[in-house]
């Protein structure tokens, strides 16, 4: 028999909680013993209006299952006081998920500077936010998860989401450096791309497929990475639909040219087939790992 995760006594912090899988986030957390900040504005899928109630009424279903929860109804731009409430309400803040998001989809041509901008501010400025304010303390436990909600949009591309598809890789970027620079306190932060039928993806989805892809089915996922049990970081996960992967770069072995005799336009164009031949492609980790190639080309050709 598996053994249960439990997260007893810790302070996660779900953003974008009061619907979808925020919801189902922070119900499964209270579920494995967390004390949760239940974060939500309450506004559109577009990023309009502000209600207390989304949030008020999982905080209402978290303690009704005999779970603690408190409500949060502050910006994810204003991470600051979301972080503070969780310390004035508990005293400690350990993991955070950054759910936090919207939607103004259109294409690149039609696209207005307010589209691009409200995006941002949401998505990459409010994870920003929130994991800014956390971060000292999370280093001063020298424990903490941290998870950023990426996108398939943002992994592969996606029409007419130039906006949510920057902001979303962007994220994962944000995860690689945070994974390099909160290991050795602790902190193990990873990113997931989820495909869940909510709000934000009904219209979407054909309807007989969005029936299936329950936000729940995203949960455990996150869940197990706000675990004591993860050890990993740096990680990038599709969920969805009950089907999880792990996503990683890949590259070429590409190809190398005498430095010193440089190389022309026309050297490029006679090498490209073999620039994007992936026969034995490498992985690299870091950023070390990405330059191997480049340097054993240098140190072939050195004289």
């Amino acid at each position: 028999m598996t053994e249960s995760i439990r997260l007893d006594e810790k302070v996660v912090i779900v953003t974008g909680a009061g619907g979808g899988l925020g919801r189902a986030h922070a119900l499964l957390f209270a579920r494995h013993g967390a004390r949760v900040v239940v974060n939500d504005l309450g506004g559109s899928t577009h990023g309009e209006g502000a209600s207390a109630s989304a949030a008020d009424r999982v905080v209402a279903e978290i303690r009704e299952a005999g779970g603690t929860a408190v409500a949060s109804h502050d910006s994810v731009t204003d991470g600051e006081r979301i972080v503070q409430q969780a310390l004035d309400t508990f005293g400690r803040v350990d993991v955070l998920v950054n759910n936090a998001g919207i939607l103004r989809d259109k294409t690149f041509h039609k696209m207005e500077d307010s589209d691009w901008d409200q995006v941002y501010r949401v998505h990459v400025e409010g994870a920003y936010k929130l994991t800014r304010a956390a971060w000292p303390h999370l280093r001063e436990q020298n424990a903490g998860r941290v998870i950023f909600t990426s996108s398939t949009s943002g992994i592969y591309g996606n029409f007419g989401q130039a906006n949510y598809g920057m902001a979303k890789l962007g994220l994962y970027g944000l995860t690689r450096t945070l994974a390099l620079e909160g290991r050795k306190h602790g902190i193990l932060v990873n990113a997931i791309a989820p495909t869940g039928g909510t709000r934000m993806t009904e219209g979407l989805i054909p309807p007989q497929v969005f029936e299936q892809l329950k936000p729940e089915l995203i949960s455990p996922l996150v869940v197990y990475l706000g675990s004591d049990r993860c050890q990993d970081t740096g990680g990038l996960y599709e969920v969805g639909g009950g089907w999880v992967g792990k996503v990683r770069w890949e590259r070429s072995l590409g190809v190398g040219f005498d430095p010193r005799q440089g190389m022309s336009v026309e050297d490029i164009a006679a090498s490209w087939d073999a620039i994007g031949d992936f026969e034995g492609a490498v992985h690299p980790q870091d950023s070390l790992e990405a330059l191997q190639q480049m340097m054993a080309n240098l140190h072939r050709h050195a004289g």
